[in-house]
């Protein structure tokens, strides 16, 4: 970390509550005028200008003279906007057979990305791994590496953000794996530990669907079933950094066992991992995800039962999160989002059969979501772990 950017972390980091705020708006609504800035953070313009100037004399805001908009008579409008290349902060998306890490700007807008496979989920392989691929993305950012402020890993599970610990991973095979303290004796920036759902909820908080809506749920579909929560303007993280687990919700045959180790989960019957034993079972055979797929498409009875399942049960998870927290729009993401029209139809239905009341005007939506948004959701958390 240059001077440069050594003493802005230390300006960002030192703000007051309002000059927070401030830099808060500015980065996420850039370009915003002074007085819709002093609107949407409730202080007064002279507050507004006061926090301002700091900011743009270290070069983390733009602040062109003063102009009136389009001609017009009246007060002379000064929109400032955020720098995006002022810093840079790198995110890591831990898999169980691989690592995504992305460099990006401060809006997370990607400039170098990497991937490297894993040999061993052994953490301190993982480690290794994670400290290899962020000194590629080093070298090969460049001049720019000298803006680097901050490293943000995901990680699927319950992972205790405020003390950087893994606490359960069942994909990754952890329990109680001190991560953040580990990685931050190997790397020369801050490190910011979260789980990969809350931190790609992060991201659309402050960079995409949160910014145009007051509340939105986000229910991934894979290896896992995963969801992230944005209410009243902010992301929930719950009193013990477990909140919106709808995965964990025991809906299913109580038969069925979890890799969580608990019965009945949704994740035991809606999971790829489920799908395919499921197929396997009644086809007596092994049985990838894409060949459940397949032969779900030719209409196989067995896989397309399987898919029905799994889609009546996030359907009901979804309709029981929403009758709870009472979200705008549910966005479904995750690698399972490529095969949704197997899951669709039942789905629907199955959240329309269970939301109570107005609840069922609840929009579900699809976004693809890349390994890489993954990674760069793990950025949106490293940035907010500055900012905040």
């Amino acid at each position: 970390m240059d001077h440069d950017t050594a003493s802005r972390t230390t300006l960002i980091r030192s703000a007051s509550d309002a000059g927070s705020r401030v830099f808060e708006t500015i980065l996420t609504r850039s370009p915003i005028s002074r007085i819709d800035i002093a609107r949407q953070t409730g202080l007064s313009q002279a507050a507004v200008t006061k926090a301002v100037a700091p900011l743009v004399a270290a070069g983390l805001v733009d602040a062109p003279p003063a102009s009136h908009r389009d001609g017009t008579p009246g007060r002379p409008v000064s929109p400032v906007s955020i720098v995006l290349e002022a810093m840079v902060m790198i995110g890591v998306k831990v898999n169980v057979d691989e690592i995504i890490a992305v460099a990006t700007d401060l809006g997370t807008t990607v400039l170098a990305s990497e991937r490297r496979a894993l040999s061993s989920d052994d953490p301190h392989s993982v480690i290794e791994s994670i400290t290899e691929i962020v000194e590629d993305l080093r070298t090969a950012l460049g001049d720019s590496a000298s803006a680097i402020a901050g490293v943000g890993v995901a990680v699927s599970g319950d992972v205790d953000s405020s003390t950087g610990v893994v606490r359960e991973s069942n994909i990754m095979g952890w329990a109680d794996v001190p991560l953040g303290d580990l990685l931050q004796e190997r790397l020369p920036w801050p490190v910011t530990l979260e789980n990969d759902v809350h931190a790609l909820t992060i991201g659309e908080h402050w960079f995409g669907v949160g910014l145009g809506t007051a509340s939105f749920a986000i229910v991934t579909i894979g290896r896992g079933i995963g969801s992230g929560l944005h209410l009243n303007g902010e992301v929930v993280s719950g009193a013990f950094g477990v909140a919106g687990e709808i995965g964990h919700l025991p809906l299913a045959d109580p038969t069925l066992v979890c890799p969580c180790g608990r019965r009945g989960c949704v994740e035991a019957a809606a999971s790829t991992g489920a799908i395919e034993t499921a197929v396997s079972t009644a086809l007596g055979r092994t049985v990838t995800i894409d060949e459940a797929v397949a032969l779900a498409h030719a209409g196989d009875p067995d896989a397309d039962g399987a898919f029905r399942e799994a889609a009546r049960l996030i359907g009901t998870a979804i309709a029981t999160l929403v009758n709870l927290t009472g979200p705008e729009v549910v966005i479904i993401g995750g690698e399972g989002v490529s095969d949704f029209d197997l899951f669709e139809k039942t789905l629907r239905d199955a959240f329309e059969a269970h939301a109570f009341g107005a609840a069922v005007r609840c929009r579900i939506l699809t976004r693809p979501h890349t390994f890489e948004d993954w990674a760069r959701g793990a950025s949106a958390a490293a940035i907010q772990s500055l900012v905040r």
